[in-house]
């Protein structure tokens, strides 16, 4: 496993504690640290160095993860945990919480890494990082949670929830609002496995009876911790849904409606066409007059609208960076990038952005072609990764046409397995290349 994990994991051997060691700000030694600073003076331009270094480190990792390459981003931030000991407090204050994102990136896709590797590393971060605690524990949860563990991620939020540090503020008590709801999420797992255990019983049974009796306990304990979160100005569909329908499934008509209106109609909720659909749902199952069915369908329409425009939005965004992460030397052979450029490539031409392309493209017109695009690195994809040189010769011919080397190329290859791809590739580059006199 990376260095860095094993050196938070593993306790502190005996010859290490002869050693002189290096003290966290929570005491956590780490006795490997002592050579990377026992050079950097208090001032002057050993300390530059160390800021120079960490700085460099970081950047290093970034670069790394961008290429999915967990093993080298693993030994970068083995000598990044350094900046624990920075002499700049904003620097040393704001540490922990890099480290917890990066290093649980990397723990998350590193081959090697193990769930127990994981848990280890968080409990570190969450005191290394008490500022972060309620975050981190979230999080943490939230990863038990992919890996089928309830009961460890309800033990893990059940932590956090009684958890206190430091004055009260408005950003503490949403995450801890979101915690309890998370909670109450587990809860409503719970109680829907009751209910349909529940359903299978005859009414007449002792045993329906006590089972609903345990559904109600827990409706009751799920209630308060969703209750407080959706008051909350935000976007809350499974918690709404979850508690909407322990409402309903008790008979508050009532309560279940006013939920539901207030989370669709309340101003300081952001826009939400769930909400409306959810409404909308609501309000057929109670057969509401058909009147009220319409004007909420129309809302819902109105608000898909403005949706619709934020997301356009947020695809030529999403374009600029696919361009910018593609201009990295680094990632020339990055598979998923160049999926994706095609994909938002045919979707942007297809909403008749073509300007948004050229846009782009302007800047990169004179040195794409031979950056990624030449006959060589032709050749040198098709021979390395087929399918990655299929989804290039595909960008290829949107921005160059059909006449680019890198697409004839690859379109002139016998390949069975991806004859049907590049049937498509050369059907998408006559309907999309943004050199097509047609388009």
């Amino acid at each position: 496993m990376s260095d860095f994990s094993e050196e938070l994991v593993r306790p502190t051997t005996e010859d290490e504690q002869g050693e002189t060691c290096v003290l966290s700000g929570t005491g956590m030694c780490f006795p490997w640290l002592q050579k990377h600073i026992e050079t950097v003076a208090t001032g002057g331009k050993r300390e530059k160095d160390f800021a120079q270094t960490t700085s460099a480190c970081l950047s290093f990792i970034q670069e790394a993860l961008l290429k999915h390459q967990w093993q080298q981003a693993a030994e970068y931030m083995h000598s990044y945990l350094q900046i624990l000991e920075d002499s700049d407090s904003n620097k040393r204050q704001g540490a922990p919480e890099i480290i917890w994102r990066l290093g649980s990136e990397i723990l998350y896709y590193h081959p090697k890494s193990s769930l127990e590797t994981f848990n280890t590393f968080a409990d570190r971060m969450k005191n290394i990082g008490v500022m972060n605690y309620l975050k981190i524990s979230l999080q943490h949860a939230l990863y038990l949670l992919h890996h089928g563990l309830l009961e460890d991620a309800n033990r893990n939020l059940s932590q956090a929830e009684t958890w206190r540090y430091g004055e009260k503020s408005s950003s503490k008590e949403v995450l801890i609002n979101l915690i309890q709801a998370y909670k109450g999420l587990l809860q409503y797992y719970t109680w829907s496995k009751k209910k349909m255990e529940l359903s299978q019983l005859d009414e007449d049974d002792y045993a329906y009876n006590t089972a609903s009796q345990n559904m109600l306990n827990h409706s009751w304990k799920t209630s308060i911790n969703l209750c407080a979160l959706i008051q909350i100005p935000g976007v809350w569909d499974p918690f709404v849904k979850s508690y909407v329908e322990m409402l309903e499934f008790y008979g508050d008509q009532d309560g279940a409606r006013e939920v539901l209106t207030n989370y669709a109609y309340d101003e300081k909720f952001p826009s939400n066409p769930n909400a409306h659909i959810y409404l909308y749902g609501f309000l057929k199952r109670e057969r509401a007059p058909r009147e009220k069915l319409i004007s909420v369908l129309k809302l819902s329409i109105e608000k898909n609208m403005i949706l619709h425009r934020k997301k356009e939005e947020h695809h030529k965004l999403g374009l600029e960076v696919l361009f910018g992460v593609l201009d990295f030397a680094g990632c020339t052979k990055n598979i998923t990038a160049w999926k994706y450029l095609a994909k938002y490539l045919r979707q942007t031409l297809m909403g008749s952005h073509l300007a948004w392309v050229q846009e782009e493209w302007n800047s990169r017109k004179n040195w794409w072609p031979r950056f990624h695009f030449s006959y060589f690195w032709a050749k040198s994809d098709w021979k390395d990764d087929k399918t990655l040189a299929c989804e290039k010769a595909l960008v290829a011919g949107i921005l160059l046409g059909k006449g680019c080397r890198y697409f004839r190329y690859v379109k002139k290859q016998d390949h069975q397995v991806l004859q049907k791809k590049i049937k498509q590739m050369k059907k998408s580059v006559k309907k999309y290349s943004i050199v097509n006199p047609g388009l």
